[in-house]
């Protein structure tokens, strides 16, 4: 089955159970202690899913789906399923027709794992503003935009993660092509096309919050509370933020700051230096984790903005992501525009 049109529905018979449209906490579950008696969140957990960040407009302030809405959806995309593998079987592969686009597309489309992992009938991940719909930007916030498709002609810094400006040197493309924030990796974390897994570590006095994406390591250094964490100093800025985290009751809260401008506040606009975001882990059940995060950038957005990602805990380990050691795709990037250009110059010469 392609897992481009899978997803993962719930049954209607489990959501006629559902209070809320998602996983609740039981009232009898007791969240597990360390053995400094703080919410042990330690394990791998996995955040894929199908549900899409914002809200299509039809749903207006619908945050879940209704048991119909579940069974037309599933319908849906059986239709979809079904007219794909027929495609398919009518397909004869011709190794010697020419291309049928200039456009390869992604050289790793085989590995989307967009389908998510146990019950979830939200309408969209973002709860805040009410139409799970970010809100409007601040006037004359910049506005950067990139993808897997051709490039996006704009000016450096180059500030999304997909994509690019240009091929004239890799300040021009997207972040994660320069193996410095994996499009998934966050903070926030926000599910996507694959690698959607993180591990939590803790000791007395930390919490490790490591990515899958490009394996990176975020150090939170755990306080009393939110008015005992000190801050860097406001010059010092950082790709993934600088983090401070406490316990409320059972849920783990990370607050970030001092982010650097070099990336976008969220989605295609502005950028991160005013942003803070505040992110909730609290465990639900053995193998359910409920992820919640808070954009608060007032010189990009006109109020912030909340999101709810569930996360379900995998048996697994996390293997490196060797993003720069085996960066090929940059070199090769850069070595076909050089040829490109040099063909187009020994044709001009010829003339």
């Amino acid at each position: 089955m392609n897992k481009k049109f899978t997803l993962t529905i719930v049954a209607v018979a489990a959501i006629a159970g559902l209070s809320n449209g998602y996983a609740q906490q039981a009232d009898d579950y007791q969240v597990p202690r360390t053995e400094w008696g703080q919410p042990d969140l330690q394990g791998v957990w996995n955040f894929s899913s199908n549900t899409p960040m914002q809200r299509p407009e039809r749903f207006g302030n619908q945050e879940f789906l209704t048991p119909e809405q579940v069974e037309q959806e599933q319908a849906r995309v059986e239709r979809m399923q079904a007219a794909a593998d027929a495609a398919a079987a009518r397909r004869v592969v011709d190794p010697d027709a020419p291309p049928v686009s200039s456009n390869p597309g992604g050289y790793n489309d085989f590995w989307v794992e967009s389908a998510g992992i146990g019950e979830n009938v939200r309408t969209s991940h973002i709860v805040y503003p009410l139409n799970g719909r970010p809100p409007p930007t601040v006037e004359g916030v910049s506005v950067q935009r990139g993808g897997l498709g051709p490039d996006i002609p704009g000016e450096r810094p180059v500030r999304y993660v997909v994509g690019g400006i240009s091929k004239d040197g890799p300040e021009d493309r997207g972040l994660s092509e320069r193996c410095i924030v994996g499009f998934n990796s966050g903070p926030p974390f926000n599910p996507s096309l694959y690698n959607n897994n993180v591990q939590i570590f803790q000791s007395k006095d930390t919490a490790v919050i490591f990515t899958e994406m490009i394996h990176d390591a975020r150090i939170v250094p755990l306080y009393d509370g939110p008015s005992d964490a000190p801050g860097l100093d406001d010059e010092l800025r950082l790709w993934s933020g600088d983090s401070r985290g406490y316990f409320d009751g059972d849920t783990l809260v990370v607050e970030t700051r001092n982010f650097t401008d070099l990336t976008v506040s969220y989605g295609a606009f502005g950028d991160s230096r005013d942003k803070v975001l505040t992110e909730r882990f609290s465990r639900l059940n053995y193998d359910t984790m409920n992820y919640e995060w808070t954009i608060d950038d007032p010189s990009t957005f006109t109020d912030k903005i909340t999101a709810v990602v569930p996360m379900t805990k995998v048996a697994g380990q996390l293997y490196e992501y060797a993003c720069h050691e085996g960066n090929y795709g940059m070199t090769n990037i850069l070595r076909g525009e050089r040829m490109t250009e040099q063909r187009a110059a020994e044709g001009e010469s010829s003339r």
